[in-house]
């Protein structure tokens, strides 16, 4: 018998009510769990013992919440709605279109499926079967087909229109899944002649944008409100925090709490007036929320002590040796069938078992075309590495990515000679930060905070804050800038 169940409830589109969320976390806790997880693919984990096992199975029941034990064969729905608003790319793409997908699914696919928006890099495009990448075209969504157990992308001959998304999976699912081999015109054929679909003629692929993982942990200022993003090293949030955070968000009137791939959460919509009730449950529950970049850009499996131990090997090793991993993410897979995301991929693979029981393993290094974690072309870089070879090859790769870049930037931008120059200016007098420094300068506004260039800062309204760290305007310091700058 089983000591512990792990358990899978999924969350479409990695969107969570936060009412709904506290009902399923105190259920969590009344069977005596203690911590969850949130997965790569934005579904909420737990593990629980068998002797509670029934308690909570009652309670899910009673809510109407649909779950997993020990299997996948229903994979959450991913989408890049965490980073909608926050890490906005001003497409056409916004929240009522993602609710409009996410509502088109009357059923629970048994193929992974991803929504994606073209413009970002926060989530994956391809790692899904059945992936929905928005289009220049407003409400038509390019779609890519990765038939299961295979590394292949199939490109739909035609643009789906929005409300049609959920009818076009539900007919691509049955074919997928019924047995016969993948035919890609015998699925066009049939799709069209049976989903009876809105679609337009795609002309061109998808143009992959330059990867760039943006900070997605702490409090950060977008428009005139605030978003949180939490992270935890071990990948364990308590139940009690996450209690206090639902609760906190109904008191807030804020409706959703989004999880992300990267296993970590992001609260939208913070105002000003709640500001400092978050940083007190921050507080209360001892969570920091300023870890070092390169320690956020890791994916490792679900429940994997393996992969959780070698990453924080291989961060504590980039840490010493002050490697540079900017414009990197890795991803470590410890399982054969399981599937990461990630420029650098680090597999490990067994060379001798015993009775399916590994006792000798060696580890292979990926990386991805161009580095570009979406592409699906991975690059062997080296073979057969044991453990302790991992780290100094992993940091190779990454110098070789940074010259890389180096020579790219400088054939983009040929040297000039100018001869330097005295240039006599008024004095200017600003207004700094005692905490950060950052400068408010009236000439260049705050675009962040919509402070049109020119403003004054006596016209700043009292309740302006540094963009930064959010010191108050009266303890903003007035400096004056020297007069003779060099350019």
């Amino acid at each position: 018998m089983r000591d512990y169940y792990n358990i899978k409830i999924n969350l479409p589109g990695g969107i969570a009510s936060p009412g709904r969320l506290r009902d399923i976390l105190t259920a969590c806790l009344d069977a005596k769990v203690r911590n969850v997880r949130f997965g790569s693919r934005q579904q909420l984990l737990l593990t629980v013992h068998y002797e509670q096992m029934r308690f909570l199975e009652k309670d899910l029941k009673e809510l109407g919440v649909f779950y997993q034990i020990n299997s996948d064969r229903y994979p959450n729905i991913i989408s890049s709605y965490c980073g909608e608003e926050v890490f906005r790319t001003g497409q056409w793409l916004g929240a009522s279109e993602y609710h409009t997908v996410l509502d088109s699914f009357d059923f629970s696919p048994e193929l992974k499926v991803n929504i994606s928006d073209s413009n970002q890099s926060f989530t994956p495009f391809f790692t899904g079967n059945l992936n929905f990448i928005s289009s220049p075209e407003p409400h038509f969504w390019y779609l890519y087909i990765r038939p299961k157990q295979t590394n292949v992308l199939y490109q739909w001959r035609e643009l789906i229109y929005t409300n049609a998304i959920g009818q076009v999976s539900k007919n691509l699912e049955e074919y997928l899944l019924s047995g016969p081999a993948f035919n890609e015109d015998d699925l066009y054929h049939r799709i069209k002649n049976t989903a009876g679909y809105l679609g337009m003629q795609a002309n061109d692929e998808v143009d992959l944008p330059y990867f760039s993982l943006p900070y997605y942990e702490g409090f950060n200022r977008y428009e005139s409100r605030t978003w949180l993003g939490l992270y935890r090293r071990d990948e364990l949030f308590s139940v009690e925090f996450l209690l206090d955070v639902c609760s906190l968000c109904l008191k807030n009137r804020i409706g959703e709490i989004c999880t992300t791939p990267w296993k970590s959460l992001i609260i939208k919509g913070i105002e000003d007036a709640y500001r400092s009730a978050w940083s007190s449950i921050l507080g209360k529950h001892n969570i920091n929320v300023r870890h070092a970049a390169n320690e956020l850009a890791w994916q490792t499996e679900e429940n994997s002590d393996d992969g959780s131990n070698l990453k924080k090997e291989l961060v504590s090793y980039f840490d010493k040796n002050d490697t540079r991993t900017f414009g990197l993410c890795f991803g470590i897979q410890t399982r054969p069938k399981s599937e990461v995301f990630g420029s650098v991929l680090i597999k490990k693979r067994a060379v001798l078992s015993i009775f399916q029981l590994s006792v000798l393993s060696v580890y292979d290094i990926y990386y991805a075309e161009n580095f570009n974690p979406n592409s699906r072309n991975h690059i062997l870089f080296e073979k057969g590495l044991f453990r302790f070879q991992l780290a100094g090859q992993v940091e190779r790769l990454c110098r070789r990515f940074s010259r890389k870049r180096i020579k790219e930037t400088s054939e983009m931008l040929p040297v000039t000679n100018i001869e330097p120059q005295i240039i006599l200016t008024d004095l200017t007098v600003v207004h700094q930060c005692p905490n950060c420094f950052t400068v408010y300068d009236a000439a260049y506004g705050d675009q962040m905070a919509n402070i049109a260039p020119g403003t004054s800062f006596g016209g700043l309204p009292e309740t302006y804050s540094c963009p930064v760290c959010e010191t108050p305007k009266s303890q903003l310091l007035e400096i004056s800038l020297v007069e003779n700058q060099a350019y």
